[in-house]
């Protein structure tokens, strides 16, 4: 049986004004990504409260925190929001910031992408640049709308990966090229964050959680976009697919209760 991956979701309102609907929204390529390359099952759970998080997380092996069009609410670092075009999921901001701190003190697997990397960063006390190209001396990191899907995915620009970090090991190298499509990023890093790759311009684009025994890493590019393709991408879902395995093996041995007894 693979492991079970929990994969977090956007609340979103869709459809013609006046009346939008809500919905719950996940992008495909993460559940795929999920299923194909770390070898795993992918849900969602669309109701989960933050009460819940320690019940939940005792009947799943990782989660994978996705990306997103929207934001980090600004006053989850102590900022008002400087742009209020800009979207926001406060519901989602609810569950996971203590979704990440409840899985780091679980010990369950975790893997930040885009969001979810500016996510565990606010989770644990970092700040975010809300507006990077404006920065001086910083690139602009979003995609042009006006490119197709493909194209916004293909590579956009070097990485300089720490030497010996367990990215550099996915990487085979100290150097990758890697996809970009995002507006914010990290300013202050978390205090429990190392990280483990830059930009060109000297943005973090990769961490991993200090001193835990679990898997926690997160990226900001998107390394689920056709992951089998790119050998980076696919050795970081292998790598947290793995993470998961184990989870499993040592979650369901505390399922098993002593061989059943026969008798004459």
């Amino acid at each position: 049986m693979n492991p079970w991956v929990w994969v977090t979701h956007d609340h979103r309102e869709l459809g013609q004004p006046p009346e939008p609907s809500p919905f719950t929204v996940l992008g495909d390529k993460y559940a795929l990504a999920v299923k194909h390359c770390a070898l795993a099952e992918p849900f969602t759970l669309p109701t989960a409260s933050p009460e819940q998080i320690p019940d939940l997380l005792a009947h799943c092996d990782g989660v994978l925190f996705t990306g997103s069009p929207s934001n980090v609410h600004p006053s989850h670092y102590g900022q008002e929001v400087l742009r209020p075009d800009l979207p926001l999921d406060s519901r989602r901001d609810e569950l996971a910031l203590p979704l990440i701190r409840a899985c780091l003190a679980l010990e369950v697997p975790i893997l930040g992408i885009c969001r979810g990397f500016q996510e565990m960063n606010v989770a644990l006390g970092g700040s975010l640049h809300q507006q990077v190209h404006e920065l001086v001396g910083k690139m602009d990191h979003r995609e042009s709308p006006m490119l197709s899907c493909s194209d916004q995915y293909a590579p956009s620009h070097a990485l300089r990966i720490v030497a010996g970090s367990p990215l550099a090991q996915w990487a085979g190298g100290e150097e990758a090229v890697v996809n970009s499509l995002h507006g914010q990023g990290i300013d202050r890093l978390a205090d429990g964050l190392e990280a483990m790759a830059f930009a060109p311009d000297g943005l973090v684009e990769a961490v991993q959680v200090r001193q835990v025994r679990s898997f926690a890493f997160a990226v900001q590019w998107h390394p689920e976009w056709r992951c089998q393709e790119h050998p980076l991408y696919l050795n970081i879902f292998k790598s947290f697919g793995q993470a998961c395995r184990e989870r499993q093996v040592q979650r369901l041995s505390r399922f098993k209760g002593p061989p059943s007894q026969t008798f004459a």
